[in-house]
């Protein structure tokens, strides 16, 4: 292995993902496995015999590493301390938590009901929050200079129509991986964000709207290449900030968006064809310059 390769390793690490039974957290699940991990422990909700949990230990166990199922239902948050107190017992320290467990509901901000808020920001905001705190206890304890890093959107930034409670809670935890990391920095345990933008998950497909004509339109709005995001355009983030190669990145957002928040508005395709990026310009020698 390159020295370049290295930093990138994470032998000899043992790694938490919440909500890792399907979609970006399996996909980060994966990628953890494939860059060495020694152990991916996957927590998600309980669920008897469940195919996409099966599925995506098979993957871990593919790409060579130990692979734990821990249940939990997140909306227990006071469940986390002790469950995350039982992991260390039975697996041993932790050295990357991954947050990443989320729900979203597309509803109208007047006819959001005080259940569909509690539970957005009890999953999304509360339990990222508790089980970060508990497993930065625990790296303390255990001498790790951890690694924390909490799936947000880039709604947390910019917010959407429809996902009140969601983007409330996403920015939630955008300002609360900032305190965690200023607390936490003194011992070495770094916490960042990824904020991914659509991404081609399926976690969306049920929402009441009209699909065709707002992927379309949405499209529109992403400057790279007008393409939703993969599962894949994410996990190289996460292995930069779960890695010694982001050993100096705390308290940041690395936004995966194909550049949804630097377009203001698409304007690119109301605009002449450009002179010197044209497709072929440089074959013909087009310099750009009017004769």
């Amino acid at each position: 292995m390159t020295p370049a390769a290295q930093r990138f390793s994470l032998s000899g690490r043992r790694v938490l993902i919440t909500g890792a039974r399907r979609g970006i957290g399996r996909g980060i699940a994966v990628a953890l496995a494939e860059h060495g991990a020694d152990e991916v422990i996957v927590l998600d909700r309980p669920g008897p015999d469940d195919p996409d949990v099966e599925a995506t230990l098979a993957a871990v166990r593919a790409a060579g590493s130990a692979a734990r199922y821990v249940a939990h239902d997140l909306g227990d948050t006071v469940g986390i301390r002790p469950l995350l107190a039982r992991i260390r017992r039975d697996a041993g320290p932790l050295h990357v938590v991954v947050n990443n467990a989320g729900v979203a509901t597309l509803e109208h901000a007047g006819d959001v009901t005080v259940e569909q808020w509690r539970q957005a920001m009890t999953v999304n905001a509360e339990a990222a929050f508790f089980v970060a705190q508990a497993a930065a206890e625990s790296m303390i304890d255990d001498g790790v200079a951890g690694r924390i890093v909490n799936i947000t959107s880039n709604n947390a930034v910019v917010a959407e129509a429809g996902l009140a409670a969601y983007n409330a809670s996403k920015a939630a935890v955008e300002s609360m991986t900032q305190t965690l990391a200023i607390e936490l920095g003194p011992h070495g345990i770094t916490v960042n964000t990824v904020a991914p933008g659509i991404i081609d998950t399926g976690l969306a497909e049920d929402f009441p709207l009209d699909r065709e004509r707002f992927d379309e339109y949405y499209r529109e709005h992403i400057p790279l290449q007008g393409r939703f995001g993969r599962v894949d355009d994410c996990v190289g983030a996460v292995v930069l900030l779960a890695s010694d190669a982001g050993s100096y990145i705390t308290g940041q957002r690395i936004v995966v968006d194909g550049g949804v928040l630097a377009s203001q508005v698409p304007r690119l395709q109301f605009m002449p064809p450009p002179r010197r990026w044209a497709p072929g310009s440089a074959e013909k020698g087009d310099n750009g310059d009017d004769d």
